[in-house]
């Protein structure tokens, strides 16, 4: 045990044990930290002494403190039905920050569980290093999401298509509870175990909810609004998760395991990179759509506990979804108004994007560099100036702005001058996991967590080349 102001809390534990594995560690023969997050461990209220202890962050020893466990969950994957759980990860435990904040830290690539189904519980180097990179540059454009605290390789091999260095990844989350926890919780079939975890997620997340006549609804009608507002923000800035399966979503309404994920180059809304989604059941366009899916999910495991009356209960669960979709596009407008300095949406700005996110497409337009464009307002420099659609376009849309207040700083400081380009981002990961050289990623993680600032290099600031397009991307499984 080993502590530099870890202050670690287990109310997770206070659940049914139904709902959870105690694990113990799986030993690695050569730990080594390879990424350090001195930011977010300043963040924590923790000391950079912390990063002393290689074995800590391999899984090697606990934080005083700690009680390591697998979670139990369930979830729909590409839509199909599955009894899952943290096949490759290790809760230690929820530490509470000096200001009384709560995170949960977890290994994720940190051994064999109960959950496995016949995997190795490990994970290769390069989707933990891609994990952090694009959960901080997420971090940076003030979307909600984990983070990562370290990576620390093994000195073991881990076996895929081919064999590959292995690594632990240590992420913090407000919680890990997901839509996938309460699907299994209620195919346990005890109205104790879905109430206790109901109650346990509005106290550790939601207490205001408490005060309501009806907390469980409550409950359902607070996810609806925070996934509408997250996934809002992954489409207004081109990101794409991959794979958006019930399991992969927090109920916290954060941004939740990155496999693979990227961020969209040329604007195309059915732009798919995972390469296990052949079917394109998570493509860009698609993410809302998908959002409602899983919140539906949702809605099915609380029935018992929105109204006695299964009748009553079906009706308040439908209703609340059926918000689902204004709340969406009200948060979608929002963020795309601001885009093009716009304050407040009003009547006609949703076909001044529409008709904006046309052109991109029609004419295969670079997403983040044409809104940062327009944002300098240097618009000879974009390339279909002369166009007649998009000088109509740009008439109207200079119009509508003349009456807001300064646009042009509203558009600068939420449409950012770089991105974690995907070419960029698997020559930072190869040259990581294949050459043990960290110069391209930790430039990276600089430039992406700084994603406003114009002094970047030029290399940073451009979509790829014809020949350094990534066209799929992998989860590490």
């Amino acid at each position: 045990m080993s502590s530099n102001q870890w202050n670690f809390d287990n109310t997770y534990l206070t659940l049914p044990d139904d709902l959870y594995t105690r694990e113990q560690l799986h030993l690695v023969s050569k730990p080594e930290i390879v990424v350090k997050n001195i930011q977010l461990a300043h963040d924590l209220g923790l000391d950079i002494a912390i990063f002393d202890s290689q074995e800590i962050f391999a899984g090697n020893s606990l934080p005083e403190g700690a009680e390591p466990i697998a979670q139990a969950y369930a979830g729909h994957q590409f839509g199909h039905f599955s009894i899952l759980g943290d096949g490759r990860a290790l809760l230690l435990g929820e530490h509470v920050t000096p200001d009384n904040e709560r995170f949960d830290i977890q290994l994720k690539g940190s051994g064999r569980t109960p959950y496995s189904r016949m995997g190795d519980g490990r994970s290769p180097l390069a989707p933990m290093l891609r994990e952090y990179i694009i959960s901080e540059a997420m971090h940076a454009l003030a979307i909600p999401t984990t983070r990562s605290l370290a990576v620390a390789t093994t000195g073991e091999q881990v076996r895929r298509e081919v064999t590959l260095p292995g690594a632990v990844l240590t992420r913090v989350a407000a919680s890990h509870i997901r839509v996938g926890t309460f699907e299994y919780a209620v195919r346990l079939e005890d109205s104790e175990v879905i109430q206790a975890l109901a109650d346990y997620t509005i106290n550790r997340h939601y207490p205001e909810l408490n005060r309501e006549e009806n907390k469980y609804l409550a409950l359902l009608d607070k996810v609806i609004d925070q996934q509408a507002a997250l996934i809002a923000k992954w489409q207004a800035v081109g990101f794409i998760h991959g794979v958006m399966n019930t399991d992969n979503m927090a109920i916290s309404g954060e941004t939740i395991d990155y496999g693979p994920c990227a961020f969209m180059d040329a604007f195309n809304p059915g732009t798919v990179f995972s390469s296990i989604d052949v079917q394109g059941r998570y493509q860009y366009q698609n993410q809302p759509a998908i959002g409602l899916w899983n919140l539906s999910r949702f809605a099915e495991t609380l029935v018992t506990l929105i109204d006695r009356d299964e009748a009553k209960a079906l009706e308040h669960a439908q209703q609340a979804l059926q918000q689902y979709e204004k709340l969406y596009m009200n948060y979608y407008l929002t963020e795309m108004g601001r885009k093009l300095g716009i304050h407040s949406i009003a009547e006609d700005d949703d076909q001044l994007v529409i008709d904006l996110l046309t052109l991109m497409e029609e004419h295969e337009l670079d997403y983040t560099g044409t809104l940062r464009t327009l944002a300098e307002n240097k618009v000879e420099n974009i390339t279909i100036r002369n166009e007649q659609a998009f000088t109509d376009w740009y008439q109207r849309w200079q119009k509508r702005i003349r009456t807001e207040d300064r646009p042009y700083e509203l558009m600068k400081s939420v449409n950012p001058v770089v991105i974690p380009r995907n070419h960029l981002v698997e020559e930072a990961l190869q040259d990581a996991a294949e050459h043990n050289d960290y110069t391209q990623f930790n430039k990276l993680v600089e430039v992406v967590t700084d994603p406003y600032n114009e002094a970047h290099a030029e290399k940073y600031l451009c979509g790829p080349e014809p020949e350094e397009q990534v066209f799929q991307t992998f989860c590490g499984t």
